[in-house]
């Protein structure tokens, strides 16, 4: 019986103990969880995402309507300036110019009659005015000369007239005979081919485009959408860095080339398209790739850094919490009673992880309050720790 009563004391001894010293280490457990200050490197960015297009591109049409006749480059065809691109039937076109052609030399040789009949009413008019004077003829015949060598004059005025218009008919009819012929406007690789072979376009209403020829492909530029409480950290110049899909592994830099100034509204928000210029010497970028672009705001180094979560701490309930004026961040005065002291400070540039520190009673390795440690408690139902039973 003794020997039952020992062990059972022994056994309750021990449980004390450990809850004694459970409950001590509860209470100087501690509660908040801290980060230290470091020194650093600290890049600011603005974060967009654009699409690579060629510096220029070139839509090739027609002003002309008809059938395609013949294609004489294709999709990624190296083309030069003044090459032939493809070829619309000039059949109806041809018949066109022969036709206004005719016209002209009709006009031509209308002019050739009238003048003929000119010099034979002039002579006649002159021969008329001499009987006159000899009283062999009448006034009458006299004035009808004169009338009729007057209306071949302006009949010369007409003639005149009718072989200029036959001429610019025929003008231009050899214009649109002549752009039957698809030409490169420059020198460039063809994008895209919009026909084919026997298919009729027609530049009624509008110019449609045939073929997309980008001048230059090693150069290129990407044209991204910043939004508007971005734009006035954005200046021509600054450095860019951006990743493609298709090149996972890789980051590719370019420069801002442009910051045009007509806005864009896409669901209820103002951007602003920031042309980025980018180089492809070695063609890996393609027409139409989506780019990730962080254009580099800022950039400092060997500054004092604090973690963008001490910002948004405090010791209270949010709507419980004081406003202050300024700044500040929270440290631990007492490490026992885990108390917090707030110190203030005047905050640089950040990079969305850590904030550079101008100014503030902070130096490096000090702990800075980041958030609350909660307690893990195993719960039976009511929120208390179950006993421990013997």
């Amino acid at each position: 019986m003794k020997k039952k009563l020992v062990i059972g004391l022994i056994i309750l001894i021990a449980a004390a103990s450990l809850a004694f010293f459970a409950i001590k280490g509860s209470k100087t457990a501690p509660k908040f969880k801290t980060e230290p200050v470091k020194i650093g490197d600290i890049t600011q960015t603005v974060t967009a995402s654009g699409t690579i297009n060629p510096v220029t591109n070139i839509s090739v049409g027609t002003q002309v309507s008809g059938t395609i006749k013949a294609i004489y480059a294709d999709f990624n065809s190296p083309v030069a300036k003044g090459q032939l691109l493809a070829q619309i039937d000039p059949s109806m076109l041809e018949g066109q110019v022969e036709q206004a052609r005719a016209n002209v030399y009709n006009a031509q040789a209308n002019l050739q009659k009238i003048r003929s009949m000119l010099t034979n009413d002039e002579k006649t008019y002159n021969r008329y005015k001499t009987l006159y004077e000899r009283n062999f003829i009448a006034k009458s015949d006299v004035d009808l000369a004169e009338s009729t060598y007057n209306a071949d004059r302006a009949q010369i005025n007409s003639a005149q007239a009718q072989i200029a218009q036959a001429s610019a008919a025929l003008k231009n009819n050899l214009t649109n005979l002549k752009y039957t012929k698809i030409i490169s406007p420059v020198n460039g690789i063809v994008v895209s081919r919009n026909v084919d072979v026997g298919q009729t376009v027609a530049a009624s209403f509008q110019t449609p485009t045939l073929f997309l020829v980008a001048q230059d492909l090693t150069k290129m530029q990407i044209d991204t959408n910043v939004a508007e409480a971005d734009i006035g950290k954005v200046q021509v110049g600054q450095g860019v860095e951006y990743n493609l899909d298709g090149y996972p592994d890789l980051t590719f830099t370019g420069k801002v080339k442009q910051i045009r100034i007509a806005p864009t509204t896409i669901q209820n928000v103002v951007t602003y398209d920031v042309v980025i210029s980018v180089d492809n010497k070695d063609l890996k970028l393609k027409p139409g790739m989506t780019a990730n672009v962080s254009i580099i705001v800022s950039s400092k180094k060997n500054i004092l850094l604090i973690p963008n979560q001490s910002l948004r701490f405090t010791p209270v309930k949010s709507g419980d919490a004081p406003k202050f004026k300024t700044e500040g961040v929270w440290i631990i005065t007492d490490e026992k009673k885990q108390k917090p002291r707030r110190i203030n400070i005047k905050t640089g540039i950040s990079d969305g992880e850590f904030t550079e520190v101008l100014s503030g009673k902070l130096s490096e390795g000090q702990e800075v309050i980041v958030g609350r440690i909660e307690k893990n408690k195993k719960q039976n139902g009511n929120g208390n720790v179950p006993r421990m039973r013997f």
